[in-house]
């Protein structure tokens, strides 16, 4: 008898995996660190050629990120009081000012509301949606489902002119509340096929038991389906927010400034000497930070999604 096995992998199949994995993990995360470097680069260092991976750290894009300067002449530097704090001291030393905050914080901030606010929606929406389709006799449900699935396959982008035009009419052009519905009608297509997957592997026979001890519909809906679906909520909250956090299209063609997200800002940050690198890097390493703390968060939900059904007895 041969000890082969074909569900347990060889010794030499687990290192050959490993340094593929390794190896992918690099690769994948080389742009990542390269982007945080820059961030703490001087602007000098960030063009340099050959690049450099040894450099002397600045916080110099960080604070050109979150201030607004200008310039001064040689006269206005000597009847300038000098610096009193170590960021103001950093931007005299190129001939700068500081006159206030810039417009990255308010950007963000939309970033965050419109991005979680959507992502809320659809994934509220999208439940209650799926819940339906799966436990109740919908007419012509199939083609219900193939309609909302259709709405996906088009690239939202295709639609824009006829968006533009409406949210013009409706006087929701540049407006977070536009751009929440927005982003929440794209998603909520992804979000009720993607649950109603989850919510067909509850056995209905939770909500029949829950039923018969006297609870309502919809209490049984919430206190039986709702935690069962824990994993597929927190698998589509992620690739939600993931869509709505990194739009860029819909938020140049229907933001400019109250709504404008970090996305369209972000490439505009314009230096003393043309693109500054240090704070593009730096705004960047800052608008990826909420969308990797909640994918941590909520990683174990995350893997238990992709695998949930998998394996059926």
């Amino acid at each position: 008898m041969s000890n082969f096995s074909v569900t347990t992998p060889s010794k030499r199949q687990k290192w050959v995996a490993g340094i593929l994995v390794t190896l992918y993990a690099l690769i994948t995360l080389m742009p990542l660190v390269w982007i945080i470097m820059t961030g703490f680069k001087s602007s000098a260092d960030s063009i340099a050629y050959p690049p450099k991976v040894i450099f002397s750290p600045s916080l110099e894009g960080y604070v050109n990120l979150f201030t607004s300067q200008t310039r001064l002449t040689s006269e206005q530097v000597a009847t300038t009081p000098p610096p009193a704090t170590w960021y103001d001291k950093l931007v005299r030393s190129h001939q700068m000012v500081i006159v206030g905050p810039s417009r990255f914080g308010q950007r963000f901030l939309n970033s965050v509301i419109i991005g979680f606010g959507s992502t809320f929606l659809s994934v509220s929406l999208g439940t209650l949606a799926a819940y339906a389709f799966s436990r109740f006799k919908v007419p012509i449900k199939e083609d219900l489902l193939f309609f909302i699935l259709s709405t996906r396959m088009m690239p939202p982008i295709a639609a824009a002119i006829p968006i533009f035009l409406m949210f013009r009419e409706l006087g929701l052009s540049d407006t977070k509340l536009g751009m929440i519905l927005l982003y929440t009608g794209v998603n909520l297509s992804l979000a009720v096929w993607l649950l109603k997957g989850f919510i067909d592997e509850i056995p209905f026979e939770y909500e029949e038991a829950a039923l018969i001890d006297g609870y309502t519909r919809f209490q049984a809906f919430y206190k039986v389906v709702l935690p069962q679906a824990a994993t597929g909520i927190a698998s589509t909250a992620i690739f939600c927010l993931i869509f709505a956090w990194n739009e860029y299209a819909f938020a140049v063609l229907l933001t400019s400034g109250n709504a404008q997200t970090a996305p369209p800002f972000i490439p505009t940050i314009i230096g003393f000497g043309g693109l500054d690198w240090p704070a593009v890097a730096a705004g960047t390493t800052i608008f990826l930070l909420p969308i990797m703390i909640f994918t941590i968060l909520l990683r174990k939900h995350l893997l238990r999604g992709i695998t949930f059904g998998a394996v059926r007895k």
